[in-house]
């Protein structure tokens, strides 16, 4: 029977963990790849059998070609710790797995819960962000990315049809601190590719993303909550791009 490893990347995810654990214990092996939280993530984890094993974060990209080396079968499910894998994700997954011809990598839809109801546009259905399902050796990430991780597919692609669940935030406090963390850790991503930096680009930046998303990805029709999804990633994109602008112009002190 073929074997199958699933990691979870985790950091200070205490309320989260037990639940995404619980629902791949049908997995020969689970892995949390904890970035030493100072919470009881780790022990909660290694309370339901998980296995822990410590991982200085220095970007996302090479976090997760942390967890695959850490991996010891043939086939690979990532998770979230905010992310659950439904039953019907589990079954189709052994499918896969059970079948010699399957693709390599595997694309995964994802359903949103925020603000008290599942989200059906803003690009966030079927969200599928990277392959979560794949063999040894057909994916890897550039190590060199901090968020937004960048990645590269060796080998014939499927997609799921089976959803599984994320829960990305529990109240809007965790919204605005992944805003604030993810533009702060995007800012190394623009200077590399040598974007320009400016408070007009920022704004122009971060104008767009709300019409993206909530206009073009029709997130007005997700009520409130699409509204709060595409103002939140204005905010971001908009930060981001005037952290570069900081960065670059060195805003100093005033003179005593």
């Amino acid at each position: 029977m073929t074997e199958i490893s699933v990691y979870i990347i985790a950091y200070n995810e205490a309320e989260k963990i037990a639940a995404a654990v619980n629902s791949v214990l049908w997995a020969n092996e689970v892995i949390v790849v904890d970035s030493h939280s100072t919470d009881d993530t780790a022990a909660i984890a290694e309370s339901l059998g998980a296995s822990v094993i410590q991982v200085d974060f220095e970007g996302f990209g090479k976090l997760r070609n942390d967890a695959i080396a850490a991996c010891s079968h043939a086939w690979i499910f990532s998770l979230d710790s905010d992310e659950r894998c439904t039953p019907t994700a589990a079954e189709e997954i052994r499918t896969i797995i059970a079948d010699p011809d399957a693709a390599d990598a595997w694309y995964v839809p994802r359903k949103n819960w925020f603000m008290g109801r599942w989200i059906k546009h803003c690009g966030w259905y079927p969200d599928y962000r990277q392959p979560q399902l794949f063999r040894r050796g057909a994916l890897s990430f550039d190590a060199s990315d901090t968020v937004h991780e960048s990645y590269e597919i060796h080998g014939s692609v499927g997609h799921m049809q089976s959803d599984i669940w994320q829960f990305p935030f529990r109240n809007l406090d965790q919204v605005l601190h992944k805003a604030n963390r993810y533009s702060t850790l995007g800012v190394d991503r623009l200077e590399r590719a040598d974007k320009r930096a400016s408070m007009a680009t920022a704004l122009l930046r971060g104008l767009w993303s709300f019409i993206r998303i909530y206009i073009l990805k029709l997130g007005f029709l997700d009520g409130w909550a699409g509204f709060v999804i595409a103002f939140s990633n204005l905010e971001g994109v908009f930060y981001r791009y005037a952290k570069l602008c900081e960065r670059r112009k060195g805003w100093d002190q005033p003179p005593s």
